[in-house]
Order: C-alpha cells, then sequence, then structure tokens
C-alpha cells in the first residue's frame, strides 16, 4: 500500500474542512476573507525568525503553508487551478530564472545573477496583462508606506529618475529612527494617521516621478 506523502495529508485535510458537513468558518471563507490572514502569518515567521525559535518556526511556516492550501483548495473548487499547479508553475520559473545552475550561462557574481533574474522576468511579462512598461512598475499596492516608499525610492534611482543616493553627514541611524517615530507621533497628537499621509504622499511623488520618466529623453 503506498504510503501517503504529509502534503498529501494536508490537502486532503483541508478538502474535508471545504466538505459540506466540514468547518462551517471553513466553509464560508473565499480569497478576500483570507487575504488579511496571509499577511498576519507573514509577520508572525518574522517574530520566529527573530527569536530563532525553531519550534515556532515550524508552527508558523505551517500556517503560511495552510494559506497556500486553503487558496489552492477555493480555486480546485472553482475549477481554476489546484496545488500540483502551483508546485509545477514554481519550478519551472526556478528553473527557467536560474540558467546559471540549470544551462550554460556563466555568472560572476550576485550582481549579474540578479540583473540577470530582472532580464528574464521581464521577457516572461513581455505582451501580457502583466507587462511593466514602466521602470516604477511592480511594486505591490498594499505594502506598508514606509516599505513602499524605500522601494520607490530604489526603482527610481536605478532608472536615473533620481540622483543616486550618496553618504551625506547629518544624522545617525538612531537619529533618523527618532526623527520617525517623531514624525508618527505628531501625526497622531493632530489625528492623523502617519500611514495614511505616506500613503498619499506616495501617489503623489509616484505621479511626478511617472511623469518625468515619460518626458525623459530616450538614450542608446
Amino acid at each position: 500500500m503506498k504510503m501517503k506523502s504529509p502534503i498529501e495529508d494536508v490537502l486532503r485535510v483541508m478538502a474535508r474542512l471545504r466538505a459540506p458537513d466540514g468547518c462551517p468558518w471553513d466553509r464560508e471563507q473565499n480569497h478576500r476573507t483570507l487575504r488579511r490572514h496571509a499577511i498576519e502569518e507573514v509577520y508572525e515567521l518574522i517574530d520566529a525568525i527573530e527569536a530563532g525559535d525553531d519550534p515556532e518556526m515550524i508552527e508558523e511556516l505551517g500556517d503560511l503553508l495552510l494559506q497556500v492550501v486553503f487558496h489552492c483548495q477555493l480555486a480546485r473548487e472553482r475549477g481554476a487551478f489546484d496545488f500540483a499547479t502551483v508546485c509545477r508553475t514554481l519550478a519551472d520559473k526556478l528553473v527557467r530564472r536560474h540558467p546559471h545552475v540549470f544551462g550554460d550561462l556563466k555568472v560572476t557574481d550576485v550582481a549579474t545573477v540578479w540583473a540577470n533574474w530582472e532580464k528574464i522576468k521581464h521577457a516572461e511579462k513581455q505582451g501580457t496583462r502583466h507587462e511593466r512598461p514602466s521602470a516604477l512598475d511592480g511594486i505591490p499596492k498594499h505594502l506598508p508606506a514606509l516599505l513602499r516608499a524605500e522601494k520607490l525610492l530604489k526603482k527610481a534611482r536605478k532608472a536615473k529618475l533620481l540622483p543616486a543616493a550618496k553618504a551625506r553627514r547629518g544624522p545617525t541611524r538612531s537619529g533618523v529612527g527618532k526623527k520617525l517615530f517623531a514624525l508618527a507621533r505628531l501625526a497622531q497628537e493632530r489625528g492623523w494617521s502617519a500611514e495614511e499621509l505616506l500613503c498619499d504622499e506616495l501617489k503623489r511623488q509616484e505621479t511626478r516621478l511617472r511623469r518625468q520618466e515619460r518626458t525623459k529623453p530616450a538614450t542608446g
């Protein structure tokens, strides 16, 4: 008798939870109701990693895997895709984006690996609805505002829409942290959300940078 693999056990349990006589809570979930749970599980995993707590990492990795399995079960029920499709797609992508491991491409350093990854990714998306014509595309819309700001600045500098970052005399690392905290406190005292304020400013800055990108003289 063939033994079931651990992942087959997980998939079987998930299907049972979603069955007509399964768990009422699991039965009423959909992709949208689960989206916040995925974010929470990632942060809980980060806490476990930072603590160096292996048992907690096992549990949190399992909770994160549950989110993947849950979405795959929902998709399978509506005939869209299943867990096997996700796994095959991931394996194919990893092979395709690592020609220096699975092909004949020679690389000399990590920077070359990243540059080649981006080149392959750009080629994959070209001509599809996921094409990224702007150098500022590809930043997740629902990132926390500060993380989104950092990614926007990084992409803008890479596209030469902003000057390269330079080491300057000024506040220390701790000093910058204190300034950020003070700004968050000031916003709260005024009855504002620092997160919302930064989101609003990001929209304005991204609009400005995209306008600048469109009018930037072509090179080459």
